[in-house]
């Protein structure tokens, strides 16, 4: 009987140690409006958060959330940020409220926030925490009339080379990895309880909206694509500067091997004239000579995530492109009639 109970007591602990996979990132309303918000106010400054909430299988609940303060680069002010997370954690605890850390979140510009501080940061979160993501929201976006928030984590495959520091090209064949598998985007869900859900209700109006939102039809976006170009053209300079020392490499590559076969055509001969003499013949390999010792491969990471960025701003300028051709053809329809 004690050995069944005990078995079945493995059983279930095995069981519990599968985690299903994120599927969505639930978020409460009023924790979007407090992110939008502080963004917003900071804007253009960068912010972050803490997200607070709870992993139920595969959803992520995120039930709260507050404001870090925007610190310098110091120890002492690195030492007061945490002290202060930890206090506001504790109050929350008291106050009976969700205060699980389930990642935070960061605001951005114009969606350039695939950096390798936000892998560190990533990783340094997964230590303590089993599943975590980060909140981006981009004010600038937000302001061409799209809700620009996405919830992403790091692929399991990605931080497993990360955690192995070995981004080769041979490391990236084995795991069949591309730039675009270094982040996993999750579908958000936002969740209202039913007292919001009722007032938002009761504040509806029955008649139609009669006041017209002439903004739809400004037919300017130049300094949004500008900056999207610019910021574009900064990143074709450092995958070019990425390309360049690969080059480098591939090329220092082929003079070693140049070397190291006029090196061994020369050993071999000399062996053959030291057989010829009756003695014993070199080897011919020489750990100690510097033509055998090999060249480290540059780490592809950083080319990655510029590839990456270049995309997320190929796409944003297709977006902004295209409604404004939507609208240009409008006024011209207009200007016809």
């Amino acid at each position: 009987m004690a050995n069944s109970m005990a078995k079945s007591f493995l059983q279930v602990a095995a069981t519990e140690e599968v985690v299903s996979p994120l599927r969505v990132v639930q978020i409460e309303g009023l924790v979007i409006l407090k992110i939008i918000k502080h963004c917003k106010e900071f804007s253009p400054a960068l912010v972050t958060g803490q997200l607070l909430g709870l992993d139920v299988g595969s959803v992520l609940e995120v039930t709260n959330c507050f404001p870090f303060p925007i610190r310098e680069e110091d120890e002492e002010i690195e030492a007061d940020g945490a002290n202060y997370q930890l206090e506001m954690m504790r109050c929350l605890r008291e106050v009976n409220v969700d205060n699980n850390t389930v990642g935070w979140y960061q605001s951005t510009i114009l969606g350039s926030y695939q950096t390798v501080e936000l892998i560190e940061t990533f990783m340094n979160y997964q230590e303590n925490i089993r599943r975590c993501v980060c909140i981006i929201y981009d004010p600038s976006r937000s302001n061409q009339g799209v809700l620009a928030l996405k919830a992403l984590k790091l692929s399991d495959s990605f931080m497993e080379l990360y955690r192995a520091n070995s981004f080769t090209g041979e490391k990236l064949r084995e795991k069949n990895l591309s730039w675009m598998d270094i982040f996993e985007e999750i579908p958000i869900k936002v969740s209202n309880s039913a007292l919001i859900s009722a007032f938002m209700t009761e504040l509806e109006f029955d008649t139609p909206v009669t006041q017209c939102d002439y903004d739809r039809l400004q037919l300017s976006s130049n300094p949004y694509m500008e900056r999207n170009m610019e910021f574009l053209i900064e990143c074709m300079d450092d995958l070019s500067v990425e390309q360049q020392k690969f080059q480098f490499y591939y090329r220092s590559l082929s003079r070693q091997q140049a070397q190291q076969q006029a090196w061994l055509q020369k050993r071999r001969a000399d062996n053959m004239q030291r057989k010829a003499a009756g003695e014993d013949p070199l080897p011919e390999e020489d750990p100690s000579n510097p033509i055998f010792k090999p060249i480290p491969e540059p780490s592809r990471l950083e080319s990655f995530l510029i590839t990456n960025q270049i995309a997320n701003y190929c796409n944003q300028i297709n977006g902004v492109s295209g409604q404004s051709f939507n609208r240009l053809y409008l006024m011209k329809s207009l200007h016809d009639n």
